[in-house]
């Protein structure tokens, strides 16, 4: 994995996280607090646990850790406020992967995480990519079309140089 494999992931990320947080706005509360029968219950629970995940790994990406008690535990009280907080940690993880060096990408993650970094940052991308999936079926089951999702075709993703 290069830097540029980053920069473009994390553009998919941020992308597709505004594209979904808006298909949402589209649905009631109680809807997607409803327990649908995902590993976090609902469509609001599994957009949270995706929040505090990703925050886990960029703390420990940045040796800057994140306390918690949960994979379930709730950030947010209202959508509003989650999708508030999605946005301003996409902004870090953009920030974040900024930074990155194809040298750095060959080290150890962390002192405790040993694997090299990219091996990772592959993880934290395709736990996000799993995540959103679910979304995406639940989000289906609603009626809600989210859009497109294929990286090649979501615009503004792919830059070619």
């Amino acid at each position: 994995m290069q830097k540029e494999n980053v920069a473009l992931l994390s553009r998919y990320n941020r992308t597709m996280n505004e594209q979904f947080y808006e298909a949402c706005t589209q649905l009631t509360s109680e809807q997607l607090e409803d327990d649908r029968g995902a590993f976090f219950g609902s469509i609001f629970g599994t957009l949270n646990h995706l929040l505090l995940t990703d925050r886990l790994w960029l703390g420990a990406f940045t040796d800057n850790p994140l306390q918690f008690n949960s994979l379930d535990e709730r950030l947010c009280a209202t959508f509003i406020e989650l999708r508030h907080e999605r946005e301003a940690t996409d902004a870090a993880i953009a920030e974040w992967a900024e930074t990155l060096t194809d040298e750095r990408l060959q080290q150890p993650a962390t002192q405790q995480l040993q694997m090299p970094l990219w091996v990772a940052v592959t993880h934290f991308f395709n736990h996000q990519a799993h995540h959103r999936g679910q979304v995406s079926a639940l989000l289906s089951q609603c009626g809600v079309d989210y859009g497109t999702t294929d990286l090649p075709w979501v615009p503004g993703v792919v830059q070619w140089s």
